[in-house]
């Protein structure tokens, strides 16, 4: 995990700084920097197929998260309640998203931004603070989950896909360095620079807490969603898994603006359709719809995780921006910067290839028990 935050605030600082190597230009997408990196069209296909399975990703697994959290909030609140299918409570979430989806910009989405990031920090807290409270459980067991060779592998593997999931910012910042103003005197890249650094201190404070002493307490028996494993003191897990739904409230949002500007796009300069209210109302809504409908089919948050990390998150994050930075600038064969790129390429391709079969086993698993719409 700690060897993920250092490659991937790396990756992270390369990318503000290609921001603006040209004088005069802005890359302000990230396919924009791979058409510079790679040439107009092997830059998009090479991007653009890896980013939208990112923020596709990302809004599917943000639904199930957003459902997951309000059925344990309703279950907390009232234990003597009928209970409610998790799909419904995915069709909640997805609710909000049907009005939120037609915010024009950016600029519109930066409270709820702020928003979402204070409402990590503080369910995150309320997360491994209760648990420490909570104590190491009497029948703690620190060892593998699985009690078979292959299974230890398996696992193994989806939980670096995991790892890899969590360092996502990657697939927006250029979008968010576009926002802010520069000129030749004051670079954007010296403002997002300090924004970047805040912002992993912030998720630094988030996952090591919880995923550490969330371990030694529960050890391979804490649920995917450590939320989950806790139930004491009722009222202050309840209002954490609310804070987990605001948080992906907003940050759905983030990743689903890139894919409307995209959607749109297509729409109209490939599709000559008329550019419209009644086309952007169609289109986001539609698009709100679909990730509703996959998460509630596939509501496995663990084996999609796994899964989407590998398969997607590592190419953007790990290893991509290395591969733009060496393209572009060259450094000299062995130097430190050289050995620095290729080290991250290497492990990157390595978790691309091997964690999406972690994560599919995971869901192929998972849904042998599961009914459709339960």
């Amino acid at each position: 995990m700690v060897l993920s935050w250092i490659i991937t605030l790396y990756t992270l600082w390369q990318m503000v700084q290609m921001h603006e190597m040209v004088p005069g230009k802005r890359f302000d997408r990230y396919h924009e920097l791979g058409q510079h990196a790679f040439g107009e069209k092997l830059g998009l296909y090479i991007v653009v197929p890896q980013q939208l399975i990112v923020e596709v990703g990302t809004n599917i697994i943000y639904m199930v998260t957003g459902g997951q959290s309000l059925k344990k909030f309703h279950d907390l609140v009232c234990p003597s309640c009928k209970s409610i299918k998790l799909s419904y409570f995915i069709m909640i979430f997805a609710s909000v998203h049907f009005v939120l989806a037609h915010l024009p910009n950016f600029n519109s989405l930066s409270g709820i931004s702020l928003t979402a990031a204070v409402m990590s920090l503080a369910y995150s807290t309320i997360a491994w603070t209760a648990s420490a409270t909570k104590g190491v459980q009497p029948d703690v067991d620190y060892g593998y989950e699985a009690s078979t060779t292959s299974g230890i592998a398996f696992n193994f593997l989806n939980g670096l896909g995991d790892v890899a999931f969590a360092y996502a910012g990657h697939n927006v910042v250029l979008e968010i360095q576009a926002t802010i103003a520069s000129t030749p005197e004051k670079p954007s890249k010296g403002p997002m620079w300090k924004g970047v650094v805040v912002a992993y201190i912030v998720v630094a404070l988030c996952y090591f807490p919880v995923a550490f002493i969330g371990y030694w307490m529960f050890g391979n028996s804490m649920k995917e969603n450590i939320l989950m494993s806790l139930e004491k003191p009722t009222w202050l897990i309840a209002i954490a898994n609310m804070l987990v739904v605001i948080h992906v409230i907003g940050g759905y949002q983030i990743y689903a603006m890139p894919v409307f500007d995209m959607i749109e796009t297509v729409l109209v300069k490939k599709m000559h359709f008329k550019p419209s209210f009644t086309l952007r109302f169609i289109a986001r809504n539609v698009y709100v719809a679909i990730t509703m409908f996959i998460g509630i089919c596939f509501p496995f948050f663990g084996g999609l995780l796994g899964f989407f990390g590998g398969f997607a998150f590592a190419p953007t994050t790990y290893f991509l921006p290395c591969v733009m930075w060496l393209s572009l600038y060259k450094p000299k064969m062995f130097e430190f910067s050289w050995w620095t790129n290729w080290i991250c390429i290497v492990l990157g391709v390595v978790i691309m290839v091997t964690t999406p079969i972690g994560g599919l086993r995971n869901i192929i698993l998972q849904s042998k028990n599961y009914e459709f719409f339960s």
